[in-house]
């Protein structure tokens, strides 16, 4: 049996990202995003979507770049913290142990702490309503080289990512399958 309920934000699970900025007075601050994703494989794109009474809205605006930054285990109590705390107040990155390193493509800075890293530069900021939905071009991707095999394949599936759901995170379950699999000939 089915209840139905009026429309509302039940698409879940989603990635929990530290979205890392820099504004144009040189000041860097990191948010806790849920509202991410794929937009595009070619050109590469990916949106954010953000409040806009948001203290890193602003410098995301006036900069046109940013750096999603993936967020593993060891990260949950940063992200947790970055998404209660405001940067117009706090100096995340001090306070959370975390280290701020150049970006080759954008002067935002990407986080070393974290497993994977998407340099951006803003296309498009479409406001929807509670939500500015941000389109950037992916410049380019930082990976920790520990997550690295012998045949230099990287292995995402080990950096034990996190994702969100209903307010609550979780770390990524079991390998179920793989795409393609269900048309592969046995």
């Amino acid at each position: 049996m089915k209840e139905y309920w009026k429309g509302g934000n039940m698409l879940n699970p989603l990635p929990a990202v530290m979205v890392s900025v820099k504004g144009n007075d040189g000041k860097m601050n990191i948010i806790t995003v849920a509202w991410c994703g794929n937009a595009c494989t070619n050109p590469p794109i990916l949106y954010i979507s953000v409040r806009p009474e948001r203290y890193s809205y602003n410098m995301i605006k006036e900069s046109n770049e940013f750096v999603v930054n993936l967020v593993n285990k060891d990260l949950t109590f940063a992200c947790d913290y970055c998404g209660v705390k405001s940067g117009k107040d706090h100096d995340k990155f001090k306070e959370l142990n975390l280290t701020p390193i150049e970006s080759k493509y954008v002067k935002a800075p990407t986080i070393k702490e974290s497993p994977v890293s998407l340099e951006c530069r803003v296309k498009n900021i479409i406001p929807l309503g509670s939500h500015h939905m941000i389109l950037a071009d992916i410049l380019g991707v930082t990976v920790d080289k520990k997550y690295m095999d012998e045949s230099n394949r990287f292995n995402l599936e080990k950096a034990n990512l996190i994702s969100y759901s209903h307010g609550e995170y979780y770390t990524l379950g079991e390998y179920v399958g793989k795409f393609g699999y269900s048309i592969k000939k046995h």
